[in-house]
């Protein structure tokens, strides 16, 4: 059997030295055997799986336009969200799929942030459009960020205007408040709303 060094065999199989190397650390293709002096060597059969399963898997990799509010009073921002990203993926002549969420930004447990991480790491995922940034995570962005660039998944991002800093410390906190207060009861979660409803007053921003 004949076996390549990584460098032909990223040219052979068409993918760069540094993915596979990540691939590599991470276990999702190790080199058949690596040599006494530190170099990767993959066999013949591991290029034949990898260009079949590539080619099955670039047929199915798909574009996700990922739209989220944080509560179920915003349905109807969520429906213009979604009409928004549509509008934009028809102009770029993307096949996609739509995926919603309502919770917080700084809530990992929604079904729709599940399904989506669940599709890039089954290699399903081409590019992932969002109207903001923060519609993906309002924490923990650069994570998934990172995890993206692992599978070869891009995000798009429409809107880029940049917030104040004023505006990004008074969101963070409307978002943390808002999360913790949801295991109050009683008058601290009174007080909580409250702090909430005065920091939206104060600063002019939106319920996210």
């Amino acid at each position: 059997m004949e076996y390549y060094p990584i460098g032909k065999f990223s040219e052979l199989a068409g993918v760069t030295i540094q993915s596979l190397r990540n691939w590599d650390k991470t276990g999702r293709l190790k080199p058949h055997h690596v040599s006494e002096s530190g170099h990767r060597y993959y066999s013949q059969e591991q290029l034949y799986h990898y260009l079949g399963l590539k080619n099955e898997k670039q047929k199915r990799r798909t574009v996700i336009g990922y739209c989220r509010v944080s509560s179920q009073k915003q349905k109807d921002d969520l429906e213009r969200q979604v009409e928004n990203v549509k509008t934009y993926m028809y102009a770029k002549g993307y096949a996609f799929e739509i995926i919603t969420d309502i919770g917080s930004g700084i809530n990992y447990n929604k079904k729709g942030l599940h399904k989506l991480i669940n599709m890039i790491l089954s290699n399903e995922v081409e590019r992932i459009v969002v109207l903001y940034k923060d519609r993906l995570l309002l924490f923990g962005y650069e994570l998934l960020e990172n995890i993206c660039h692992k599978y070869e998944t891009q995000i798009e991002i429409i809107d880029n205007t940049k917030r104040t800093e004023e505006q990004e410390l008074v969101e963070d906190l409307v978002q943390i408040v808002t999360v913790l207060s949801c295991n109050l009861q009683g008058k601290r979660a009174n007080k909580a709303r409250k702090l909430v409803a005065e920091l939206l007053k104060e600063s002019g921003a939106a319920d996210d």
